[in-house]
């Protein structure tokens, strides 16, 4: 299930290399994978993936996150890969959590209000709270 943030960002679980095509038509330009390979047996590696959005012209970057937490690198990674697409993005994890999670700090880090990150994501059924620090410190008192 596809949960839009905004315009500009969508997260979700686990997609399948057939899911690709249609993401490609629903006007995604990016897809971002927060997953690392062989979480769970049976999950398709991030290298189907990317065959699979780059055949339907979409860029596709991984940016792993393990239940270790959040790091620097991969907040700027984020980023990046969201600074870099030229329309709309899917990042995917198992549920859609951590990439909503690290959605969020890297749009804090690029100076989003966190009270309105943490409304998009309250309104699409994520809770921030637990990273609420971490926004505020990012986004640097805005």
């Amino acid at each position: 299930m596809i949960r839009p943030i905004d315009e500009t960002i969508a997260v979700a679980p686990q997609i399948s290399v057939g899911d690709v095509p249609g993401l490609a038509a629903a006007g995604f330009v990016a897809i971002i994978n927060n997953r690392p390979d062989g979480e769970d047996a049976g999950q398709p590696e991030g290298a189907s993936i990317r065959a699979a959005a780059e055949a339907a012209g979409l860029s596709y970057t991984e940016i792993p996150v393990t239940h270790a937490g959040f790091s620097g690198n991969q907040v700027d990674a984020m980023a990046a890969a969201l600074s870099a697409a030229n329309g709309p993005v899917l990042a995917y994890c198992r549920s859609g959590t951590r990439s909503c999670n690290l959605w969020a700090l890297a749009r804090a880090k690029l100076g989003d209000n966190p009270d309105r990150l943490m409304a998009k994501a309250a309104a699409t059924g994520y809770d921030l709270s637990g990273i609420r620090p971490l926004l505020d410190a990012l986004a640097g008192g805005k």
